[in-house]
């Protein structure tokens, strides 16, 4: 089955910077657009970065480009998401996720969640 693990969640301070990790299992990422989603206490979820294995497609969300940088090891199974320059808007719940049916970035309704990582800025 497919499965999804986040890690590296935690208390940051502004500023700061930190590394996400999603650990992937019982998919091929050949086949698969993968990304990053976020959801703020009383907001609705949103896609933060997306890398499509499939055609290449890739995408950053408006609020964190330049700051964010996804990357993600086929041979590992391994997806990541470094955070830096942190900002107290940045908190949120952080969920890795997998997408075959919607394969070009940026996915709007991923096949696969992780249980999703705690990231908490303080100023």
């Amino acid at each position: 089955e497919v499965q999804l693990v986040e890690s590296g969640g935690g208390l940051v301070q502004a500023g700061g910077s930190l590394r996400l990790s999603c650990s992937a299992s019982g998919f091929d990422f050949d086949d698969y657009a993968v990304g990053w989603f976020r959801q703020a206490p009383g907001e609705e979820r949103e896609g933060v970065s997306c890398f499509s294995h499939v055609d290449g497609s890739r995408y950053y969300a408006d609020s964190v480009k330049g700051r964010f940088t996804m990357t993600s090891d086929n041979t590992k199974n391994m997806m990541y998401l470094q955070i830096n320059d942190v900002k107290p808007e940045d908190t949120a719940i952080y969920y890795c996720a997998a997408s075959w049916s919607d394969y070009i970035c940026p996915i709007n309704q991923p096949d696969f969640w992780g249980q999703g990582t705690q990231v908490t800025v303080s100023s």
